[in-house]
């Protein structure tokens, strides 16, 4: 059951009457779970009906985006009816965290199954988050006008070779700030502020719009070198439109940094919210996020990579990404660090002009 999402500001007057019925000390026995999404991809709706399917338990789904659903969190306080949170960037999963607004999970098979660094460091109490899926930040180029070995890492970027070719969304944009945490990780703040202020002025344009406006200006001849996830790229890939197409012909997908420290990969990932009315329902939707049916989900729906071990799929929109390989090197930067860079570099991309 989805149901709509109301604007943050009316939370509070309104104390969640949306859900209230579902809040009862009686239906908190039921089988029936409460679920915030950041995901907004059709094919999850399998995913959900699946696990009701194989379970019982009732899913009642509220959708938002990430920093809403955070607001709202905050906002309804011990009253929210929230048992899972579902969101869609390891910074704003941090985020989560840090505010208190997850509760630990103490399960052995996810501990198991999703790598350390796809996952919240751990505590006595337990783990605050984990990571389901990933999607790479990878560089789309003019192939007609642009060298492959040009483009080949993240630093090349703010080379002066690449100067008036780069277009990117926001330097806010979660998903950019993500990347952009990775790479202060991956060197050092000064480091990163200095190609930071490459990347400005290197742009083709101010930044605007998201990632597929990217890819298409490319195309367009508006800039040579754009930025984008992944799955935005699949997409396009799997379009049967002539002029997405040919768009891909004309395009050439470098996955940067795999000679060194791996491409920055980003994930969407799941929580226990703090105040959970059906904790052991709540364990139970997350241990099936990272069963092999859930993870196959991830990777055919929405063209992200499944994070959990021992999981093989196939999606040739993915492979051919990858030239026909079968894998890429990923970096092994915890997510919650590169969550916990997110501020410092806010503050880089004031400094630096990156609007």
């Amino acid at each position: 059951m989805k149901l709509k999402f109301l604007p943050s500001a009316l939370i509070a007057a309104a104390a969640f009457v949306t859900l209230a019925g579902y809040t009862t000390p009686a239906q908190a026995q039921e089988k029936v779970l409460n679920l915030y999404s950041a995901r907004h991809y059709s094919t999850d709706e399998a995913l959900y009906n699946n696990f009701t399917k194989a379970t019982g338990i009732k899913i009642n789904r509220v959708d938002a985006d990430d920093a809403g659903i955070l607001a709202r969190l905050k906002a309804e306080g011990a009253a929210s009816p929230a048992d899972v949170i579902l969101l869609v960037d390891a910074a704003r999963l941090w985020r989560g965290e840090v505010d208190g607004l997850f509760a630990p999970v103490k399960s052995k098979a996810l501990e198991d199954l999703i790598p350390a660094q796809y996952r919240a460091k751990p505590t006595p109490e337990g783990t605050a988050w984990f990571g389901y899926s990933t999607r790479a930040r990878v560089v789309v180029y003019d192939k007609a006008k642009v060298k492959a070995d040009d483009v080949d890492t993240y630093a090349k970027l703010a080379d002066p070779r690449n100067k008036g070719k780069v277009c990117t969304r926001s330097g806010s944009h979660p998903y950019n700030l993500s990347l952009f945490g990775s790479v202060v990780e991956q060197t050092n703040p000064q480091a990163a502020e200095a190609w930071l202020k490459g990347l400005v002025d290197n742009m083709a344009r101010a930044p605007k719009g998201g990632d597929t406006d990217q890819i298409r200006a490319v195309g367009a001849g508006e800039c040579q070198i754009a930025i984008s996830n992944t799955y935005y790229i699949a997409r396009l890939i799997k379009s049967e439109a002539p002029a997405d197409k040919a768009l891909m012909d004309k395009l050439g997908i470098m996955f940067p940094n795999q000679t060194t420290g791996g491409t920055h990969v980003n994930i969407a990932g799941g929580a226990m919210a703090k105040n959970a009315k059906n904790p052991d329902n709540a364990v139970k939707f997350l241990e099936y996020l990272a069963s092999p049916e859930a993870q196959n989900y991830f990777a055919n729906g929405n063209n992200e990579w499944p994070t959990a071990k021992g999981v093989n799929v196939s999606n040739p929109a993915l492979t051919a990404m990858l030239g026909g390989k079968a894998s890429f090197k990923a970096e092994t930067i915890s997510a919650s660090v590169v969550g916990m860079n997110q501020v410092k570099v806010q503050q880089m991309l004031d400094r630096v002009g990156f609007k």
